[in-house]
């Protein structure tokens, strides 16, 4: 729903333009006892004091600005996922880059500048701080152009999510714990599938009985799409999972991709779509000439990324199309196998022909491990990533000349220079998917290999340089082992985040920074950096300006936060020099017996008692001289 909009004339050489200014207003606030899946009510976060938050609609022609109240105890942040946010970086709403955070009773103007990206299709807008999206802050944000590329009589959005009973900060004390080295992830406790319209959502199932609190929107079974036989229908798919991937069909109907991730696509016929957190999909679906049946729509859990599965976890989750209330639904049940979707094999309906060849290469290979505090953490490059004290985007428009050395934002910041050609090649020595995404850009998906390390060309095919129109996107899965090739053109000035988006492993430092061209964004952003940037940083305690640490030095970055580390293998010093210790005490000990037994000498209990004394006390010396042994209280 707009809120309010007013007009502003946009006058061009060749014919008027209308350009609009859509403004929300969002109070961001808890909910208490949401119960979605029926099965446990809970706080969440929501807007204005409902939940879910409304859907965002918005037309090309118009700009967006998101007014954004904290009615929360802790900072909050939104991020546009998918927005370019060209030279503003600091309107891209993530915590530790581009801005400090909102704090507590304060606010903040997202201005989305949708009528001059040339962006369009299918979005979402979520929280980029503290996994607060997994709490439930997060909406679809759908740009219409004013012509469509592929003609339809109605369109509907599919909502697909995880979700947990617990709240994120409790069960990030369960993940990140002595008592999960392994890393097992938070096993979410349901699935959503929810449906919106026009800027709404569709409501319950005549006849069902939801939550109270959420009684206003179907979900799940109690929620359906109504077809009309004869019309075509595009259905506009979002997962906004924190974690799982999920698998999308519907009975008794034919599939064609149309978009992926705000690129519209060549029709591409499916039976079966693999999404992960954070992609999206649009699809044509025709309906049927018949009203004999309903027929049931599919959204399963990618049960292979779980660490195991509980017998209580309804992971196949199920909805409705409805063509007469009261028929039986058809539902043909399970499918024998599930594939994921080839992205590489879609084709961008806009030609972009492959950027020239890259000047720049930056391979990132990432891992999990257990660290040196017990704890388990991702790896990129052998480092864990930690947010700065400044956010990077700050620092960049604040450190002057020195904003193009890398080291001024800590060690897991990469530089880019303006224009150039970039190619991201992020390695998965994982067992499992992760999806990644840059804020920022929509990247050409060049290149990509089943097994990484391997010199096999079938499985690791060489880069083929001159393709005519590879598929661009904004989220991509890597699957255990693989590896994806990722073009881009350093065209937008600011800093950008890469991170996985599972929300855990995003936790757990599986991310990096791009400083693209700092220069150029230090000239683009003189008189365009709101003020309650850095006043907010002040007002949470943090600095805004200078390097990572907050200085204005590109070395000194003392009271950066760091680590942990992997633990180091092999012997360390200590161990070497209590292992030399005890074999000394092993060697006298023997010595001794040989020595006796040479002078034909025999040895009396009582000197046998008072040796062995002489020997523990010796040891007891060294193992406290080597913290092995603790002194007794």
């Amino acid at each position: 729903m707009r809120c309010h909009q007013y007009l502003l004339p946009l006058v061009l050489a060749a014919s008027p333009v209308i350009a609009g200014v859509q403004e929300q207003w969002w109070n961001i606030t808890y909910v208490q006892n949401a119960n979605p899946d029926g099965l446990y009510p809970r706080r969440v976060i929501g807007v204005n004091g409902t939940w879910p938050p409304p859907p965002l609609d918005v037309d090309t022609t118009d700009s967006l600005v998101l007014h954004v109240s904290n009615g929360l105890d802790v900072p909050t942040s939104i991020h546009h996922h998918g927005m370019f946010f060209n030279s503003t970086s600091w309107m891209d709403g993530a915590v530790g880059v581009g801005q400090c955070g909102i704090p507590p009773g304060e606010s903040f103007d997202y201005v989305v500048p949708i009528d001059t990206s040339g962006q369009r299709g299918t979005f979402w807008a979520h929280s980029h701080a503290a996994g607060q999206y997994v709490d439930g802050l997060r909406t679809p944000l759908l740009l219409n152009p004013t012509n469509e590329t592929y003609t339809y009589d109605e369109e509907f959005t599919i909502l697909i999510s995880d979700w947990y009973h617990q709240e994120h900060t409790v069960l990030m004390k369960q993940f990140v714990n002595i008592a999960n080295p392994g890393g097992a992830e938070p096993i979410p406790d349901s699935g959503l599938v929810y449906f919106a319209q026009n800027g709404a959502y569709l409501p319950p199932i005549a006849g069902t009985n939801p939550s109270p609190v959420t009684a206003a929107v179907g979900f799940n079974e109690n929620a359906t799409l109504p077809f009309v036989p004869g019309k075509t229908y595009r259905l506009r798919l979002i997962n906004m999972s924190g974690f799982v991937g999920f698998y999308f069909w519907i009975d008794g109907h034919s599939m064609s991709i149309i978009e992926a991730d705000g690129v519209d696509t060549q029709q591409y016929p499916t039976d079966l779509i693999s999404i992960s957190a954070a992609q999206r999909y649009s699809i044509l679906v025709t309906a049927r000439n018949d009203t004999s049946a309903n027929w049931a729509i599919h959204v399963n859990m990618d049960t292979t990324m779980l660490d195991h599965l509980p017998d209580n976890l309804q992971y196949n989750i199920s909805s409705s199309i409805t063509y007469a209330s009261g028929n039986s639904i058809t539902d043909s049940g399970f499918i024998d196998d599930y594939e994921m979707t080839n992205d590489t094999a879609l084709v961008p309906v806009d030609v972009i022909p492959q950027y020239e060849p890259s000047s720049q290469t930056i391979d990132l290979e990432f891992e999990f491990d257990t660290m040196n505090d017990g704890t388990n953490h991702a790896l990129i490059n052998g480092i864990t990533y930690n947010y700065p004290l400044v956010p990077a985007v700050l620092s960049a428009l604040t450190l002057g000349p020195n904003a193009t050395v890398a080291e001024a934002y800590g060690p897991t910041s990469f530089v880019l220079n303006h224009l150039d050609v970039i190619d991201i090649v992020i390695k998965n020595s994982d067992t499992g998917k992760h999806p990644f995404h840059l804020h920022g850009h929509s990247y050409q998906i060049v290149g990509r290999a089943e097994q990484y390390n391997t010199t096999d060309p079938t499985l690791n095919p060489p880069l083929i340089e001159g393709q005519a129109n590879p598929m661009r996107r904004d989220t991509v899965t890597i699957p255990g082992g693989g590896s994806v090739t990722l073009r881009i053109v350093a065209d937008n000035p600011g800093v950008w985040f890469l991170h996985c988006h599972v929300e855990w492993h995003l936790e757990v430092g599986l991310a990096i920074t791009f400083i693209e061209a700092p220069i150029e964004a230090q000239q683009r952003s003189v008189g365009q950096v709101p003020a309650s940037l850095a006043q907010q940083c002040a007002a949470l305690g943090l600095p805004s300006s200078g390097n990572a640490a907050g200085f204005a030095s590109t070395t000194d970055l003392d009271g950066l936060p760091l680590g942990p580390y992997q633990q180091e293998l092999g012997w360390l010093t200590k161990g070497i020099l209590a292992m030399f210790g005890c074999v000394l005490t092993a060697v006298v000990g023997m010595l001794t017996v040989m020595w006796y037994s040479l002078m034909g000498g025999a040895i009396s209990e009582e000197e046998m008692e008072a040796e062995a004394r002489i020997r523990i006390e010796e040891k007891e010396k060294k193992g406290k001289l080597f913290g092995l042994i603790k002194k007794k209280a």
